[in-house]
């Protein structure tokens, strides 16, 4: 006797007493002959006994998939992606009948009613589309609520590196968060978790939510600076990654506003897990408070001999070196440093000494303060 024929008794006794589609009827046998297809098995096993009655199990549900095709279809409008997974929300009720069914008839290793209704949007979709089913690493995921009839759609985030320069002051590197939700997102802030566009941060974020869509962008900087200094050479380098994007790229690597340029854009699998080395070479303007003449500023020479110690409040301490120092003197009182500096280094406290020693102001016996730096390259090693 054959597999089919062994299962064709039980199948006539659940017909008998419960009308099933073709879908569900098919799904209880498919696993046991190895087939793919629900549906066309179900039909060979109703041997004409199908009624005009409801499913049991699904209430006919599987006549609704292109009903939820187009609002996957829908959903996605303005999405670009490869690959794509379904998940689903079916009403309790229905995986409570198909429990039951599967739990009266002794049927074992079935697929639930929830797998194959997932499984079945997920082929239609893709023959629809194109697009690829992956389960593992997909660009974006649909939601498909059968209770509500609603389909919601989200992608995959994507991480960008690139570099930006500063060419004008009074510009912040970071943006504060929108005061309404403090950064999560809200509608205030149009989901962004922050309410202007007024920084580097900022410009960078509109640019990238113009170009690829998206909500927040969450940034890994390599250093930074004040908002009164500038950022020089091939820029300052960061990462950035952007939620729920709508595109998987940019159009452009490099754009120029009136007060920054953001250069070398492009997509990387992911943000450091660590934080990266990197070396700055810093222009500091700084001023005593008693007069220092050219020959005494030669101590400074003494500061790349030695690890320079950094103390933070937290109890934390921290070895930084510099590699090279060069100093011009402006007036007796007014003097600028050139240094390549790991980073790390607060560079108003190497000036005036606040928890970093060496300092400027210890080496010169004198209290400095730096009144403004500018941050010539910054070069990742």
């Amino acid at each position: 006797m054959s597999i089919y024929q062994k299962i064709t008794p039980t199948a006539n006794k659940i017909l008998k007493n419960h009308s099933l589609c073709n879908h569900c009827l098919g799904r209880l046998f498919s696993k046991q002959l190895g087939l793919k297809s629900n549906k066309i098995l179900g039909k060979k096993l109703q041997n004409n006994l199908k009624s005009n009655k409801k499913c049991f199990i699904c209430k006919n549900l599987f006549d609704s998939t292109n009903f939820f095709l187009n609002l996957m279809v829908d959903s996605s409008d303005g999405y670009v992606f490869s690959t794509f997974n379904v998940g689903t929300i079916i009403k309790p009720s229905i995986a409570d009948r198909d429990d039951y069914i599967r739990s009266k008839y002794k049927l074992r290793g079935i697929d639930a009613i929830k797998t194959d209704v997932t499984r079945e949007l997920g082929r239609i979709f893709s023959k629809k589309t194109k697009k690829n089913i992956d389960v593992l690493d997909p660009d974006v995921v649909f939601t498909i609520n059968i209770k509500e009839s609603l389909c919601t759609i989200r992608s995959k985030p994507i991480t960008l590196f690139g570099r930006y320069v500063k060419k004008t002051r009074n510009l912040a590197q970071k943006q504060p968060s929108c005061t309404n939700c403090s950064g999560k997102g809200c509608r205030t802030c149009d989901f962004h978790g922050i309410d202007q566009f007024n920084s580097v941060e900022g410009k960078i974020s509109q640019f990238l939510f113009d170009q690829i869509g998206g909500t927040i962008a969450k940034f890994t900087w390599i250093g930074g600076e004040d908002k009164t200094s500038l950022v020089l050479g091939k820029g300052r380098p960061f990462f950035v990654k952007i939620q729920n994007p709508l595109k998987r790229n940019v159009k452009s690597s490099s754009i120029s506003f009136e007060s920054l340029k953001i250069k070398n854009l492009k997509v990387v699998q992911e943000s450091p897990k660590q934080p990266l080395k990197f070396i700055s070479s810093i222009k500091l303007s700084v001023i005593s408070e008693s007069q220092i003449d050219l020959k005494y500023l030669q101590k400074l020479e003494n500061l790349p001999l030695v690890p320079i110690v950094v103390y933070e409040k937290s109890g934390k301490r921290s070895e930084k070196k510099i590699s090279k120092l060069s100093y011009s003197q402006i007036s007796k009182n007014e003097f600028t440093l050139l240094i390549d500096a790991e980073g790390g280094l607060p560079i108003k406290r190497l000036v005036t000494g606040d928890n970093v020693n060496p300092s400027v102001s210890d080496t010169l016996e004198t209290h400095c303060k730096c009144v403004e730096f500018d941050i010539l390259d910054v070069v990742l090693q």
